[in-house]
C-alpha cells in the first residue's frame, strides 16, 4: 500500500532568530497531517504546554567578577567527545518533514558533532542512516519492543552491527496517547517503517495501530533481555518518578532518560523539568541522566544541566530545521542551542559544563 505524500526536499541555510520561528516556518512546508503529528501533544495538550512553562519555575542567577571568558560547551560522554551536551532525541518518521528523512538528520547531527538517536519507527533503514552519517558518527538506537522476541533480537543485532553505542528502551509508550490532532486530521502514516517492517509496515496505519503492534506489557525483565542480546548500555526512557528510577536500576539500566515523550502520552502529567529534580536526587549520580521535552532555548539546556542532567536531547526544533534546510538546517539548530548556551554561561559566570553542574538555581516564587 502506498500513499501520495509530498513534502520538502530542502537543503541549505535557514534564516531564523529562534526555534519558535522555525515552528511557524515549518508549518508552511510540512503537509497538514505530518505537521499535526510532529507538533501536537496529547488530549488538552496541558502537559505539552507545561513542558515549556516549567523552565520558568527556576531562575538562573547572574554572576559577575568570575573571571570567565569564552565559555566552552565541550564534554566527553561515554568516551565520545561532543561539542555540547546536546544530542538528538529519537523521533519517528523524519520523512514526514523532509524527503531525505533520517539520512539528512543524521548527517546534520554528525556534521555538528553530537549523538544521533535512531527510532525503531524511522523512515529509513539502520544501514542507510549509518551510511549517511559516516562510520565515525556516534549513534544510539531506540527500541520499541515487538511482541516477538525473535524480531527484537534481529533488530538489536542490526543496531549493534551498524555500530550503535547504546540502546534506548522507550518505556512510556506501551499504548498511544490521546492524539486528538491526528484524529481530526485523519492522519495515518504515509511512509513505510523499514526497521520494524517484519511486524508492521506503518503505511496507512494510525498511531494507535502502530503501538498496538508493539509490546504493551513491559517489565524489568525487558531491560535484562536487551542488555543480554545487545551487550550495549541500556538507557530507560520515560522515567519521571523516584520509584521508577529504582525499578530501572535494579533491572540493570546503565542510564536514566527523563522524558514525558514531549507531552504526547499522558496528558495531565508533570512537566519533565519539574520531574528532573526528583529523578536526579534518586539517581544520586549512580548512572548518567539524559533529559528531554520542551527544550527550546539555551537557557533550558543550562537549567536542565544545573538540575542534574548530563545530556539534553532536542526533538521538534531539529525536525523543523530538517523540514526547512535538510542536514544544514539540522546543524544550524544545534549551533543555535550552543550559541545561546555559551551566552548564558558567560552571564551566569560558568566557564565549563562542569561549572554549570555546581550552579544553584533560584526558585521563582512569583510563579
Amino acid at each position: 500500500m502506498t500513499i501520495d505524500y509530498q513534502t520538502s526536499n530542502a537543503e541549505g541555510p535557514i534564516d531564523f532568530i529562534n526555534t519558535y520561528d522555525l515552528e511557524e516556518m515549518a508549518k508552511e512546508v510540512i503537509p497538514k497531517g505530518g505537521y499535526g503529528y510532529i507538533s501536537s501533544g496529547a488530549g488538552d495538550i496541558f502537559t505539552y504546554r507545561e513542558n515549556e512553562k516549567a523552565f520558568e519555575h527556576q531562575l538562573i542567577i547572574p554572576h559577575v567578577l568570575k573571571d570567565v571568558e569564552l565559555p566552552t560547551t565541550e564534554v566527553t560522554f561515554m568516551d565520545e567527545k561532543l561539542r555540547a551536551p546536546i544530542i538528538m532525541a529519537p523521533i519517528a518518521a523524519h520523512g514526514l518533514a523532509n524527503m531525505q528523512g533520517e539520512e539528512a538528520t543524521a548527517r546534520g547531527v554528525a556534521n555538528y558533532g553530537s549523538i544521533f538517536s535512531i527510532s525503531s519507527y524511522a523512515s529509513r533503514t539502520i544501514e542507510q542512516i549509518r551510511q549517511a552519517a559516516g562510520p565515525e558518527a556516534c549513534q544510539w538506537f531506540q527500541l520499541y519492543m515487538s511482541k516477538d522476541d525473535g524480531i527484537n533480537i534481529d533488530i538489536l543485532s542490526q543496531a549493534k552491527a551498524s555500530g550503535a553505542k547504546a540502546i534506548i528502551l522507550t518505556a512510556d509508550a506501551t499504548v498511544g496517547g490521546n492524539r486528538e490532532t491526528d484524529k481530526r486530521n485523519g492522519f495515518t502514516f504515509p511512509l513505510p517503517m523499514p526497521i520494524v517492517q517484519a511486524y508492521q509496515s506503518g503505511v496507512g496505519q494510525t498511531m494507535d495501530a502502530v503501538y498496538g503492534s508493539s509490546k504493551q506489557k513491559l517489565s524489568p525483565k525487558d531491560v535484562a533481555f536487551i542488555a543480554k542480546n545487545s551487550s550495549l548500555p541500556v538507557f530507560v526512557k520515560g522515567i519521571q518518578s523516584e520509584e521508577d528510577v529504582e525499578r530501572a536500576l535494579d533491572a540493570g539500566a546503565n542510564g536514566i532518560w527523563v522524558s514525558n515523550h514531549g507531552g504526547r502520552q499522558l496528558d495531565g502529567g508533570p512537566a519533565t523539568f519539574d520531574s528532573l529534580q526528583y529523578v536526579a536526587k534518586a539517581v544520586d549520580k549512580r548512572v548518567p541522566i539524559v533529559f528531554d521535552s520542551g527544550v527550546r532555548r539555551g537557557q533550558h539546556v543550562f537549567k536542565a544541566i544545573a538540575s542534574g542532567a548530563d545530556l539534553v536531547a532536542i526533538g521538534r526544533p531539529a525536525i523543523y530545521g530538517l523540514a526547512l534546510g535538510g542536514a544544514t538546517g539540522v546543524q544550524q539548530v544545534f549551533e543555535f542551542f550552543q550559541r545561546e548556551l555559551e551566552m548564558v554561561m558567560q552571564l551566569a559566570g560558568t566557564q565549563t559544563i562542569s561549572d554549570i553542574t555546581q550552579t544553584k538555581l533560584r526558585r521563582n516564587y512569583y510563579m
